[in-house]
């Protein structure tokens, strides 16, 4: 092989591996999958984000992995595409409901304990959440 075409092929390979290192994790969420309804003024809630952070401050738990994951008709599933699964343990969740405008309706923080492996934990928001909203709060983009 002449050394042009052989800088070529390596060139190639190697920008093959590289798309291929960087796509490894793009078509799974990594982490446990958490499934659940969220509910507001029983209700599902239309749209939001529902976020879980190990929380560090229970039983000694060193962190792990967060995760998140869009809600949609009241439901969310941490192993959708664009979402994140969990690792089990403490957890500090953070959900923000929208309204079917999109208009924020509430932000609420709680906390939960999630198995290692797959779970399913919904959460039925108190209508006092509706008070963590800022005033100013419209639309998301």
């Amino acid at each position: 092989m002449e050394p042009t075409v052989r800088t070529t092929t390596t060139r190639l390979t190697a920008a093959a591996c590289a798309v291929a290192l960087a796509c490894a994790g793009c078509s799974e969420s990594k982490g446990n999958k958490v499934t659940g309804k969220v509910t507001f003024k029983g209700q599902p809630v239309a749209s939001g984000k529902i976020y879980f952070t190990p929380d560090t401050s229970k039983s000694g738990d060193k962190g792990g992995m967060p995760g998140f994951a869009d809600i949609k008709d009241g439901a969310y599933d941490t192993s959708r595409k664009g979402s994140q699964g969990v690792q089990g343990g403490a957890m500090a969740v953070r959900i923000e409901g929208m309204d079917a405008s999109g208009k924020l309706i509430f932000l609420y923080n709680t906390t939960c304990n999630l198995p290692d492996g797959s779970a399913t934990q919904d959460f039925d928001v108190p209508e006092t959440a509706e008070k963590n909203v800022p005033k100013d709060a419209g639309p998301q983009p």
